[in-house]
């Protein structure tokens, strides 16, 4: 990191807290602060949650993906496009109709108090993990071009370095602030993405046909001296979670790989459900399209904002693929294995690095801060609406301390705000050690690890929307058997030595047991 680079990362920061700061005075009331008043144009909208989807995930997920499988994941993208479009058309009418600031609002009116602070509780209980995970995955890129390594002190650094920046500016200026600061990112995100493929396509200073030709032709198969011993040794550990086989391969139809997250019918089915049950139980998600100015824009902004994902993350898988091209290239010269080949996680922060020039190496950096902190700030913000609103609030009223001023309101906001982004910061250390036990790459850990509180809210979600049953112990009962069905398929390799089961039927297995629990209970006669 030069000087340069340096000044680029202090401008993109100083930016984000003058956005904040700009709408600091603009919010008047809770419902201003939380939901925006139910006034931002669904362009907006749509734009500040494609950031949210994609995450730093994408930003080093998806190279790691690209250099050791291939474009499969594809179909988990078109899975997210079709479960969007089934939220916006029977899902998102009825919870904006609800006009509650959070989620779980509709859920206390459907089936009362407890139940809904239930639901509540679960969302709390899930980010911590789910977006401490997110935090986690930025941090590793961090870790590597501050400081060199991706050795767990230095990890620790960056999460702290990242989770305090995000809280400051998430303080001060609301969910308003925040949709404008994150439009802002995910733009600095598709260019610094787009800007990279350029530069590392153009660096290999090879033919097209050549490229074609070492990405599609059975990955290290070919290479002179690698026989199948050496192959499955790679597999085995030496590349961590790398396959042979073509890099441009999209599809695959197999219908008893069940063990794999993306194949065609688990994108369709399962990552479809996955959607369904993020756009429908996860305030995080749901808080943008709560604050347009309609429910037509807030469906339309929900289905925009997965079809805006499908290029951005196609192009950060296209880098891992290249990158292989590159590494390839090198070893078929000089017979050895590069050092980056021994954990693919950090493959595209190790390039940044070491080979982007000064200033273009500073917007990199720009763009990695960009897809890390919008998506840890939209957390931050829906679990401070969600425990101030759902929790505190009515607490403090029943106990005969109500919170009655709208600056005494905006002020508890703001305390709670920077207590969520202290607790998300430090699970996210957590999250790191609990991804190297899980054996699963980044992008599979990051999604993986929402199930655990998906899968009952769904079930007592889709028993609220689409049915007149249900009551408050039947979801508490949803609630508890969701956890029980996630927590051993989340650790398959530590208890069965295999992963039988892919994350991305983890949910739609959790979500219909669940809903039947749910289901079972009698309504309440009123």
């Amino acid at each position: 990191m030069t000087p340069i680079d340096w000044l680029i990362v202090a401008l993109f920061l100083g930016t984000l807290m003058a956005i904040g700061y700009a709408f600091s005075h603009k919010n008047k009331d809770v419902e201003d602060y939380f939901a925006a008043g139910r006034s931002m144009p669904g362009w907006i909208v749509a734009i500040a949650a494609t950031g949210t989807t994609i995450s730093a995930g994408t930003f080093v997920g998806s190279p790691e993906l690209g250099f050791n499988t291939d474009l499969t994941y594809v179909m988990n993208l078109i899975g997210s496009i079709f479960g969007g479009m089934l939220v916006a058309a029977l899902i998102m009418p009825k919870l904006y109709k609800a006009n509650t600031i959070t989620i779980y609002g509709y859920i206390g009116d459907r089936f009362g108090e407890t139940s809904k602070r239930v639901n509540s509780a679960m969302f709390l209980l899930g980010q911590l993990f789910t977006s401490g995970s997110r935090l986690f995955i930025a941090a590793i890129a961090i870790s590597v071009i501050v400081f060199g390594t991706i050795k767990f002190d230095f990890m620790v650094y960056s999460i702290i370095l990242l989770g305090v920046v995000s809280t400051i500016y998430t303080m001060m200026g609301g969910i308003k602030g925040l949709l404008y600061i994150d439009t802002f990112q995910t733009m600095l995100l598709i260019g610094t993405g787009v800007t990279a493929l350029i530069w590392i396509y153009c660096k290999l200073d090879m033919p097209f046909g050549d490229i074609w030709t070492t990405v599609t032709d059975g990955g290290l198969k070919k290479i002179p001296g690698f026989d199948a011993d050496n192959i499955a040794a790679l597999a085995d550990g030496s590349i961590a979670g790398w396959k042979s086989g073509s890099k441009l391969q999209m599809f695959d139809f197999s219908l008893t790989n069940w063990n794999s997250p993306y194949t065609v019918i688990a994108g369709m089915i399962g990552v479809a459900f996955f959607k369904v049950c993020q756009y429908t139980t996860d305030h995080e998600f749901v808080q943008r399209q709560l604050a347009c100015r309609d429910v037509k824009q807030a469906s339309m902004s929900l289905v925009w904002s997965q079809l805006l994902a499908l290029p951005v993350v196609l192009v950060f898988l296209m880098i891992g693929v290249l990158l292989f091209a590159k590494y390839k290239t090198e070893f078929l010269a000089s017979g050895e294995l590069s050092g980056f080949f021994t954990d693919a996680r950090d493959i595209f922060p190790q390039y940044i690095k070491n080979h982007i020039p000064v200033g273009l190496r500073g917007l990199m950096i720009v763009g990695l801060l960009a897809a890390a902190l919008s998506s840890f700030n939209s957390a931050i913000n829906a679990m401070a609406s969600s425990f101030v609103t759902d929790l505190y609030l009515p607490i403090k009223a029943e106990r005969g301390e109500a919170v009655k001023s709208d600056a005494d309101q905006l002020s508890s906001s703001r305390k709670m705000v920077f207590l969520m982004g202290m607790l998300l910061t430090g699970f996210a250390i957590v999250t790191a050690v609990m991804q190297e036990a899980s054996g699963l790459n980044l992008v599979d850990f990051a999604t993986g690890v929402m199930c655990f509180a998906y899968a009952g809210m769904i079930g007592v979600f889709l028993t609220a929307i689409f049915t007149k049953r249900g009551n408050t112990v039947s979801v508490i009962a949803a609630i508890v058997v969701g956890m029980i069905i996630i927590i051993p398929l989340m650790f398959q390799k530590q208890l069965f030595d295999t992963q039988y089961i892919a994350w991305t039927w983890w949910a739609p297995i959790g979500g219909i047991i669940s809903f039947l629990v749910c289901y079972a209970g009698a309504p309440k006669k009123r």
